[in-house]
């Protein structure tokens, strides 16, 4: 890849839509559009009518097109974006055509590296683009839009900062140990690198939110056979994933789909009954009935009386730590007079919709509780930065015990210092490596 080129792509998805846009950049953009549209030149920033041409004069696609000169661009290069007809057709003839004038099809991310060359975005905002294009929950979504403004990038800079300067206090005492006040005091150094580190370690406690963001808070239904939980599991989905009978044992494995409420998704799971069975199908069910609750976040202990969620919460009490939430179900069948005025469940009907706003509530506070959302810290999305963030505070916990016991050198202590210093340089771009660079845009799109 060189920077001199001009690089070409589809800038949106593929399929039947009304319109597409096919992006060019490069220092040589507007000689390239000055060839295949017309009319050209255009005023810059303005959305001009236009045609993209063949040699020949005949028309590919007529639409808008914009002019962005450097470095007042998202690349910082001349960029050029026709907006015309969606389709198949019609962008990859457009596309052909920017090529055949003298673009290159651009590589996976390649516009974004160039804005991270140009210094357009770092990084970590780079990075959060991508999650922003891939994010699978709002959570997810909402967790990139932090880091795209910035906010992420800042304060890991910040840290950079101070760093720096434990290091160069620590040279200075190193190369100048007489001068003025004397040597450097180890209290001093001692308490810049317990905030660094408080900040790192703030960081890193956003990874279990940031996963519970990613995947969705654990919510397994329990309970013994027949008592409505594969309905629930409709209800909650809106559609009807799990087959629902009269036959007790009917489910022997677990399903589960991701239902993407806020702040936090959920990963909802039917389960097999619990139960005593010889049965060899419906006890492996349990077992794997087992295995979910084991992992689980919130359990929902679903029975129609007082007597069966009593039962499944003596059966599940053992097998997890997730917070349990009792459920009456049933409530448009069974009886008010089969529950008790102490009994806090939250009564549902899976046929009527009774009840499942408030059990909804219920799940969300439970998952809001068990993880809270951390506030003005941002989340932790990518597994690159999460190692080098956690890379950074070992190393500084490291120099730091070394330090306060004052068991080595300066010089030899001050390797774990920049160590550090250098793993929050490959998070937010200020390590020049190519390689870092390839890793991080090969699982973009064509395009961005």
């Amino acid at each position: 890849m060189s920077a001199a080129d001009v690089i070409a792509a589809i800038a949106t998805a593929p399929g039947r839509a009304a319109v597409a846009i096919v992006r060019w950049g490069g220092p040589g953009a507007a000689a390239v559009a000055a060839r295949c549209v017309a009319p050209w030149p255009v005023p810059p920033r303005v959305a001009t009518r236009a045609t993209v041409r063949r040699g020949d004069g005949s028309v590919v696609d007529d639409g808008l097109v914009t002019w962005f000169p450097a470095p007042r661009s998202f690349t910082g290069d001349d960029t050029v974006e026709f907006c015309g007809h969606g389709g198949s057709v019609a962008p990859t003839q457009v596309l052909a055509r920017v090529i055949a004038a003298g673009a290159r099809l651009a590589e996976p991310g390649e516009f974004t590296r160039r804005a991270v060359l140009h210094g357009k975005l770092d990084l970590v905002q780079a990075e959060a683009l991508g999650a922003l294009i891939d994010a699978p929950t709002r959570a997810v979504y909402h967790a990139a839009r932090v880091q795209v403004s910035g906010a992420l990038s800042t304060r890991l800079a910040a840290l950079r900062d101070a760093m720096l300067e434990v290091e160069a206090l620590l040279a200075y005492d190193i190369d100048f140990p007489g001068e003025d006040d004397g040597p450097i005091g180890r209290e001093r150094v001692t308490a810049a690198v317990e905030t660094a580190l408080g900040s790192l370690q703030q960081l890193l406690s956003t990874l279990p939110a940031a996963r519970v963001a990613r995947e969705g808070g654990l919510v397994v239904l329990a309970g013994a056979p027949n008592t409505g939980k594969s309905s629930l599991f409709n209800a909650l989905l809106g559609e009807a994933r799990a087959l629902v009978t009269d036959i007790a044992g009917t489910t022997r494995d677990a399903i589960d789909a991701l239902v993407d409420a806020e702040p936090y998704p959920w990963r909802v799971v039917d389960t097999a009954g619990i139960r005593e069975t010889d049965d060899t199908l419906e006890r492996l069910g349990i077992e794997v009935s087992a295995q979910w609750l084991a992992r689980a976040d919130v359990v929902l202990l679903c029975g129609a009386t007082v007597a069966e969620r009593a039962v499944v919460a003596e059966a599940v009490r053992t097998r997890t730590e997730a917070t349990l939430l009792a459920v009456r179900t049933k409530v448009d069948i069974v009886a008010a007079s089969e529950t008790r005025s102490v009994d806090k469940a939250c009564a549902v009907s899976a046929v009527t919709g009774e009840g499942l706003d408030a059990l909804r509530r219920a799940v969300t506070d439970a998952l809001a509780t068990r993880y809270p959302a951390p506030r003005e810290t941002p989340l932790l999305l990518a597994a690159r930065q999460t190692r080098a963030v956690d890379e950074a505070a070992t190393e500084l916990q490291a120099f730091r015990d070394a330090w306060t016991a004052d068991a080595l050198p300066a010089t030899v202590v001050a390797v774990h210092l920049r160590a550090a210093v250098h793993a929050l340089e490959t998070v937010i771009g200020a390590v020049d490596s190519d390689e870092v660079l390839g890793r991080v845009f090969a699982g973009f799109c064509v395009g961005k």
